[in-house]
């Protein structure tokens, strides 16, 4: 009884999450991709996620050794995602909300909750 009481309240508390949920997602890895033409197999980013809901988070954190002259602020950007979506290291994550869309990737290892995840992400920077 007690049990079910508890699923109970952790479907109404991920609903209530979720519909905080303002934006999409998609997730790329790389994957081995052959080549038709040369047949050189190489990695490439491939979609593995598509248009599942998600939302940003932004915060900015000044840091401990803040001095009168030198304020150095940094955000963090936090996605909010499903539990069961799984987010590889190395994975590209485009993130379209409020009519604008921007590439990131995974900073860490997600906290994964059972009603959400959270993913401290970062910019894409592409390798030169």
């Amino acid at each position: 009884m007690i049990a079910d009481a508890m699923k109970q309240a952790r479907k109404i508390h991920r609903k209530a999450i979720e519909s905080t949920y303002d934006g999409t997602c998609n997730i790329y890895e790389k994957q081995p991709y052959k080549d038709p033409d040369t047949k050189v197999t190489s990695q490439k980013m491939m979609k593995v996620v598509e248009d599942r809901s998600c939302h940003l988070s932004f915060s900015n954190i000044s840091p401990a050794d803040e001095t009168e002259s030198i304020s150095r602020l940094r955000q963090v950007i936090k996605l909010f995602l499903a539990p069961e979506i799984v987010v590889k290291p190395g994975s590209k994550i485009e993130v379209t909300q409020v009519g604008r869309t921007e590439f990131y990737s995974g900073s860490g290892k997600p906290a994964v909750y059972c009603s959400h995840q959270e993913i401290v992400l970062e910019l894409w920077k592409e390798k030169a």
